[in-house]
């Protein structure tokens, strides 16, 4: 299992409209962005191609609420649109209403879809509880902890 190595080029040539931004301050975005999703080998996350891709998606969404882009355009916009108007121009977008933990996630695209591509990895999972010792010698679970009776 390996972890996944911040590559700035690679980063630029799927998100170019980061290319303006520091490589340092793009990294310090990823290195941010291992904070939300484990980049280590006990990751949930074994796939080391998803979990570059969520990390990615992670650090553009960092990037783009702290640094921002090379330039603003249309699809800032995060959601349907709600309403369009010509007239004095108007556009609202609308997500339905958040949960408290996906709120931050929706900000940009790249967070809705870092938080859409993540849900099978925020579940419950199950552990089973490795046997013990006294188990493993043949003690009934009952009784060792106390004793005999």
């Amino acid at each position: 299992m390996a972890v996944v190595v911040f590559d700035s080029a690679a980063f630029i040539t799927q998100y170019p409209e980061f290319n303006a931004l520091a490589t340092g301050s793009l990294t310090s975005c990823f290195n941010t962005a291992t904070l939300f999703c484990n980049n280590t080998d006990q990751s949930v996350v074994q796939d080391t191609t998803v979990r570059t891709n969520l990390l990615w998606l992670l650090t553009a969404h960092i990037a783009k609420l702290t640094l921002g882009t090379n330039t603003r355009n249309p699809t800032d916009l995060v959601g349907r649109i709600e309403v369009a108007k010509e007239g004095s121009v108007e556009v609202r977008a609308d997500m339905g209403p958040p949960s408290a933990t996906a709120a931050w996630y929706n900000q940009t695209q790249y967070g809705a879809m870092y938080f859409a591509a993540s849900v099978r990895y925020r579940g419950l999972f199950y552990v089973p509880k490795q046997p013990t010792v006294m188990a493993q010698q043949g003690a009934t679970p009952a009784l060792w902890p106390w004793g005999r009776w």
